[in-house]
């Protein structure tokens, strides 16, 4: 995929902050409350069919949770989004609100489509603490799990994600 990037670190706090990116000739969705709602949809039905449906998206209440085959505790849990838009701008945000993956309810997910001379899609994490990552104080390597499994599944749904979103608009 032209024009892909991402990045990944942790805060001083032990927060996780990642962004994937990509840089299209064209908007691949309205500049609208609609285009950024089709955002947000369209990820968790990505999380889905990247995992064969081992994990799936419930929405409860406008909330959206991931669960292991439809059952049991909630891999993660986001609260219900909300929608900005502008002439150059549609963006959905979802709070992060816990799940087994989560050590608190902390963080928000965001799926933006940002106008102007090129335009911007992206996907980022920002504030969210994973069960799975180093903790503040600990060595580096007691992240590991998360950096080796659960990031990178992270970064597999983005990238068909953002394929996806691709494919669709220019069908």
């Amino acid at each position: 995929m032209d024009g892909w990037e991402t990045w990944q670190g942790q805060t001083g706090d032990g927060a996780v902050e990642s962004e994937q990116r990509v840089a299209l000739r064209a908007p691949i969705v309205e500049f609208t409350e609609a285009g950024a709602e089709r955002l947000g949809r369209a990820y968790w039905r990505e999380v889905e069919r990247v995992t064969g449906r081992l994990v799936r998206a419930r929405e409860r209440d406008g909330s959206v949770e991931l669960q292991l085959l439809g059952r049991g505790p909630a891999l993660l849990r986001f609260g219900q989004p909300t929608f900005e838009a502008t002439a150059t701008l549609a963006c959905c945000r979802y709070p992060i609100e816990g799940g087994l993956l989560a050590q608190s309810p902390a963080g928000e997910i965001v799926f933006a489509q940002v106008g102007g001379s090129a335009t911007i899609v992206r996907s980022a994490i920002r504030g969210f603490f994973p069960s799975l990552a180093a903790r503040t104080g600990e060595p580096d390597w007691t992240g590991a799990l998360y950096n080796r499994v659960q990031s990178r599944i992270h970064l597999i749904i983005s990238r068909r994600y953002f394929a996806r979103l691709i494919a669709e608009a220019r069908a």
